[in-house]
């Protein structure tokens, strides 16, 4: 009997020590796959000297194991966060080019008055609701472009009013949905935070003379829409139409027609 329970203990701790055995082998694969996993960061394009202002020739992407560069590495998709920042320390050419490395705050971590640039600009937030705020899709760290519609007194007819819809402001940085700001600026494997869901106000990062435009855009009962745009999107357009029902009569045909020739490319148009 003895002999009985000694050959079950034994075949016991084999069957653990089997168990245990690879689960640390488990373990060991995915350190060494995670060690081995390559990422894009941004890097220097040239040699560049602490205080340097970054532009966007200044930058360049390459691939790299995410074990080298760790949580601070900068993305190529926020790439343009560091525009116009100064350096702090010099970067050789080539080398990853990390947040700590970038006279800008950490996103969030103390607030959001730490979050706008110190260079003249303001943080003001705007009524939205669902239509307006792209089905409450819009999160921080989000670019926008900002269209009013309004009544205004006619141009033409002297008594009468029109409703004119124009783009008020373009590319606007937003810097929190509701209560929801960024709480930090997303590192290599970490994913950027989801839009907070049913928010009512959209805050966003102006100087001062747009925030006075935004604030009367609203007194007037003016109604206010977000144009969500593409991060790698920085285009500024020129010389924009106020919407009103005559120019859209006259415009609708050639507006079609550039969707399908120049958007959609379609030939014989």
């Amino acid at each position: 009997m003895k002999q009985k329970w000694v050959l079950i203990i034994s075949i016991a701790a084999g069957v653990v020590a089997f168990w245990l055995t690879g689960n640390y082998l488990q373990l060991e694969k995915k350190k060494i796959l995670g060690a081995s996993r390559q990422i894009y960061v941004v890097v220097a394009a040239n040699d560049l000297p602490a205080g340097s202002t970054l532009k966007n020739t200044d930058l360049a992407k390459d691939l790299v194991f995410q074990s080298a560069v760790g949580d601070r590495a900068i993305l190529p998709e926020s790439a343009r966060e560091i525009f116009g920042k100064k350096l702090l320390f010099n970067i050789p050419r080539g080398n990853p080019i990390q947040w700590s490395d970038v006279d800008v705050p950490f996103r969030g971590e103390a607030g959001l008055a730490e979050m706008i640039n110190p260079a003249g600009m303001r943080a003001i937030s705007i009524s939205v609701d669902t239509v307006s705020s792209v089905s409450s899709m819009i999160k921080p760290n989000d670019r926008v472009d900002i269209l009013g519609t309004f009544t205004f007194p006619s141009a033409t007819l002297a008594g009468e009013v029109e409703t004119v819809t124009l783009t008020v402001l373009q590319d606007v940085t937003v810097l929190a949905t509701g209560q929801s700001i960024a709480r930090k600026i997303p590192g290599p494997g970490n994913r950027p935070e989801r839009a907070a869901k049913g928010y009512s106000t959209v805050t966003f990062e102006v100087t001062l003379r747009e925030a006075e435009l935004l604030v009367f855009a609203q007194t007037v009962k003016g109604r206010l829409c977000l144009a969500l745009r593409n991060p790698a999107d920085m285009s500024f357009l020129t010389d924009l139409p106020q919407i009103n029902f005559e120019h859209l009569q006259k415009k609708l045909p050639e507006l079609n027609l550039i969707r399908q020739r120049d958007i959609r490319h379609k030939k014989d148009l």
